[in-house]
């Protein structure tokens, strides 16, 4: 099957006079025009391709590569505003087009925009939109705990600023984890925080310090932060209890305990534990 709006590995079927004609294993052919054809090539042989609607809205494969594609989020420049909508510069010979219901905000030329493409089934064309919270969702996560993800700037809030993880979720880096300056579209590593009830993911940018040891001390010390430097739990403590808060036995909670306090990372008293 020949997927419009990404890149395809298809077999060089022919030679005619506008270009080439090219398969995919199921004998869905899609013409390269002359312009894109490679200098040397063989018959039967594989070529990379991306493949889209051309000016004429036919099914065309070229060799160039757009700046985004189909399910994928990037930085783009407006280059026009018409009665219809926005056309975007995506390194492509026909522009990407965000229709007015697709803007967050209305666009402006020469502006730079987040925007998410997709194929309108409608038309089979591709398209972008701005709105970028549609294109995410975290009823299913395909994240833990500490995992690092590739994250994508979105847009700020009053508590934070929001992202986009994996290209699939969303999530909140909190003002207090922000140590640098961050702008729309900026992409760079971060880690799972912490993921709540509601599957909200909180991100963190740095790699803490701690976070070499192992994975239970490591969930101790979010504990402590999030409950202001202090647990009302040590190694004398209720095994119930311990697995209220914690999630764990008390054999795993003395052993990661121990490895925080060798650490010099907390302070261990008879009324709880103390974030050094």
């Amino acid at each position: 099957m020949i997927h419009i709006g990404e890149f395809n590995t298809l077999e060089i079927l022919r030679e005619a006079e506008q270009g080439l004609y090219i398969a995919d294993n199921e004998g869905n052919e899609v013409l390269l025009p002359n312009r894109y054809v490679p200098e040397t090539f063989q018959i039967w042989e594989k070529i990379e391709v991306f493949v889209y609607l051309d000016n004429e809205e036919r099914l065309v494969a070229v060799t160039d590569r757009p700046y985004i594609i189909r399910g994928e989020f990037a930085m783009l420049r407006c280059n026009q505003v018409t009665n219809h909508g926005a056309f975007l510069d995506w390194g492509m010979v026909k522009e990407l087009f965000c229709p007015f219901k697709e803007q967050a905000f209305k666009m402006k030329a020469g502006g730079w925009y987040l925007v998410h493409c997709y194929l309108d089934e409608k038309t089979g064309r591709l398209a972008a939109s701005s709105k970028t919270n549609h294109f995410l969702d975290n009823k299913e996560l395909t994240v833990t705990q500490f995992e690092e993800v590739d994250v994508i700037i979105s847009h700020p809030s009053e508590i934070g600023m929001n992202v986009i993880v994996n290209n699939k979720h969303a999530g909140l880096i909190f003002q207090d984890d922000i140590y640098k300056e961050l702008s729309v579209g900026d992409r760079m590593k971060g880690v799972v925080k912490k993921i709540r009830p509601d599957n909200k993911l909180d991100i963190t940018l740095e790699q803490i310090g701690y976070r070499k040891i192992e994975p239970n001390a490591d969930a101790i010390m979010y504990e402590l932060e999030d409950n202001g430097g202090y647990l009302n739990l040590t190694d004398k403590s209720n095994p119930e209890d311990i697995k209220t808060v914690l999630q764990m036995s008390k054999k795993t909670f003395k052993k990661a305990i121990g490895t925080l306090y060798k650490q010099r990372l907390i302070e261990i008293k008879e009324d709880g534990i103390y974030l050094i």
